[in-house]
């Protein structure tokens, strides 16, 4: 080996030296793999907010509302500034030469084929959030339910074009980049430099060793509270919508109970997932999603206005790039109600998320290079977005337009919205039965996916951590959106979006600060693999 060689190895060895192993400092009882004090910590907070949310619900939903309406106050801009610059960070070292490092080594193959990794990406991303707000987003833009993205003139020409446009900035490039820089930090401090399979690891060219004691133990609690919020909410989200379907096909009441009811049946329905492991639960449950939402993506589209929704595809795509600066302005809104309600909510809600989807995305990654990896992630899921918030958004709007049906009236119940436009078009049971199907198996893999990760991250990095762990923790998340859910009463949906935004503030500062780690980490890996001349 050359001198030069022989530098950047040394160089490289030297940052990630260290004797720690993955689950070194874990509680082993009952069978057990807790991490001292990580998985603690996390669980006595949460049950306790679970307690105190059922015995004070008022107090509890009061609380939340408080912290929203002040982080809304103060922190609006640092929600903006914060998923902007992320988006950049990806676009920069997509196109750069750090993009040529392949996650897991120069020889690294990927465990998965990119049909499966494709799917599992989005049943574990935003599978119920499409469902929910499929339709619901883009009417609620175009009727003025809520405000309107830049103050534009509702059920106006204009007002249309904004819906989409502003649907697909919510679920297109900046939300990824937050789950796609979680994710590449993960895989590349866990398959390339051999550290623990948990968020503190990303941290390691700033703190060093230091990750093992306190300040790692926090950014591993924040996560995990976050990560558990963020899940409770598209939890909340999806027993809201199943019930309501449920309600309008069969007339059973969409009561809190059938709600708390269908959370319980469906948290069940995980736990076996968490048994089968993650080929006979979370990869055969995402394959599944992928079909059925492509039947009831089809059939929308074939039976909906075909023509208006085929022209609104080059609409959304024209308006998401006419718009997106403007829609990532924070400065003098005139359109704050809209603004606050909902691009600060999703924000905050994807930066929930990016702990358990980024960690996800990780686990399923190894053996892509990082320009295959943030290309996947970034550009994939706005080609989705749009196929599908367009079907969905178009069929919806074009019957308020004609009178058609209930959704001229207005929204009344955001979940209600999918099952009253599927109403007005051909087998409406069988399709609306086929969408709460859908919901259910997204609501199952959310929660597999989301109790592996958290699991990973209070097991102290470790995999292989024992599945009764698992179990707690998917039992744990439907607690948490139960609370939720009773906490808020008849204000749940809002109650959700308060915890949401109440946790994602805080782990904000975690990715900010994980960015800058992980180039670092990035620029010794490369100068490593260019002195060795191993990079293609």
């Amino acid at each position: 080996m050359s001198g030069t060689e022989t530098a950047a190895a040394d160089v490289v060895d030297i940052d990630y030296e260290t004797d720690y192993e993955a689950g070194q400092d874990n509680v082993n009882t009952f069978g057990l793999e807790m991490h001292n004090p990580v998985f603690f910590i996390s669980a006595i907070l949460i049950i306790a907010f679970v307690l105190l949310s059922l015995i004070f619900p008022h107090i509890s939903q009061d609380g939340l509302e408080a912290t929203k309406a002040w982080t809304l106050q103060y922190f609006d801009w640092f929600f903006v500034i914060a998923t902007n610059f992320v988006l950049f960070f990806c676009l920069a070292v997509a196109i750069s030469p750090l993009g040529k490092i392949r996650l897991g080594g120069v020889d690294a193959k990927p465990e998965f084929g990119m049909a499966s990794w494709i799917a599992m990406l989005f049943s574990a991303g935003v599978g119920i959030g499409m469902l929910f707000y499929g339709a619901a987003e883009p009417m609620a833009y175009y009727t003025d339910w809520g405000g309107t993205p830049l103050n534009v003139e509702a059920l106006t020409p204009e007002a249309e074009r904004l819906a989409l446009g502003a649907t697909v900035f919510h679920w297109g490039l900046t939300p990824w980049a937050v789950y796609a820089v979680i994710g590449l930090a993960l895989a590349f401090f866990s398959f390339n430099k051999g550290l623990p399979l948990t968020i503190r690891s990303a941290f390691y060219p700033i703190l060093g060793d230091r990750i093992w004691g306190w300040p790692g133990h926090l950014i591993d609690i924040l996560a995990v509270i976050a990560t558990l919020f963020g899940l409770a909410t598209s939890l909340g989200f999806g027993a809201q919508q199943a019930a309501t379907g449920i309600s309008f096909l069969f007339g059973v009441e969409a009561s809190l109970t059938s709600q708390l009811l269908l959370i319980v049946v469906i948290s069940g329905l995980a736990i076996i997932s968490v048994i089968r492991g993650m080929d006979g639960g979370i990869k055969l449950l995402s394959n599944i999603n992928m079909v059925l939402a492509a039947l009831l993506l089809a059939f929308v589209f074939v039976a909906g206005p075909t023509l208006q929704i085929f022209k609104g595809f080059g609409t959304a795509v024209v308006s998401y790039a006419e718009y997106a600066i403007p829609l990532s302005d924070w400065n003098d809104r005139d359109d704050k109600i809209w603004y606050h309600g909902w691009t600060i909510f999703y924000w905050a809600w994807w930066i929930s998320w990016s702990p358990f989807v980024g960690m996800f995305i990780a686990r399923i990654s190894k053996g892509r290079t990082i320009r295959q990896f943030l290309t996947v992630v970034l550009i994939v899921p706005v080609i989705v977005a749009i196929i599908w918030f367009t079907t969905f958004g178009v069929t919806a709007i074009e019957q308020v337009k004609e009178g058609v049906g209930q959704l001229p009236a207005g929204i009344s119940e955001v979940p209600l919205v999918l099952f009253q436009m599927l109403e007005n078009m051909p087998f409406p049971y069988i399709a609306s039965s086929l969408a709460i199907v859908l919901l259910i198996v997204f609501f199952v893999t959310s929660s597999d996916s989301g109790s592996l990760v958290i699991d990973a991250i209070t097991a102290g990095g470790r995999t292989d951590a024992p599945v009764a762990q698992r179990i707690f923790w998917a039992v744990l998340q439907g607690l948490v959106a139960a609370a939720l859910l009773v906490g808020g009463g008849a204000a749940a949906l809002g109650t959700l979006q308060a915890g949401t935004i109440a946790s994602g503030l805080p782990f904000t500062v975690v990715l900010l600060v994980c960015c800058y780690s992980l180039f670092k980490g990035l620029m010794s890996e490369y100068r490593l693999l260019s002195a060795q001349n191993v990079l293609d």
